[in-house]
């Protein structure tokens, strides 16, 4: 292990509470591929040139990144693929009675009229002048 490497660990390890290792844990996980390259260039510009990184230690810190954009890009695949599923099942609601709770925690019940994705994925369904998210959905009705 790099010493740059021993001073992440080293700083994302606490003695502290539990919130204390989450939060660590959290900035971890948040690191981007473009975080871990500036990480690695940062720590070829401060080695020792008297014990320089070996070759091993490089190639696996490349493979490491091209990992960490491979995992990315599956992310961002599924993501949209469920998206895609979601708008494919929510539109196929649209004309039919509904019932559900809005998101105004109110009961109603009503033919969709169209939909909606936004940002989170979760369909919502437009009944009237409501919204109702796709999990609210209690029951579905032939028009």
């Amino acid at each position: 292990m790099s010493s740059m490497d021993s001073a992440i660990l080293n700083s994302s390890q606490t003695s502290g509470t539990n919130s204390s290792t989450t939060a660590s844990s959290d900035r971890m996980n948040d690191l981007t591929s473009t975080d871990f390259i500036k990480m690695m260039v940062a720590e070829l510009q401060h080695q020792d040139p008297m014990e320089p990184m070996s070759n091993t230690e490089m190639l696996s810190q490349i493979s490491q990144m091209r990992q960490i954009t491979s995992n990315d890009k599956l992310s961002a695949g599924i993501e949209s693929l469920m998206q895609g599923e979601a708008l494919s099942t929510a539109s196929s609601l649209i004309g039919k009675t509904v019932t559900g709770v809005n998101t105004l925690g109110e009961n109603i019940t009503g033919k969709v009229d169209k939909i909606t994705i936004e940002g989170g994925g979760i369909a919502k369904l437009h009944v009237g002048n409501s919204i109702v998210e796709i999990t609210s959905i209690t029951a579905i009705n032939e028009t």
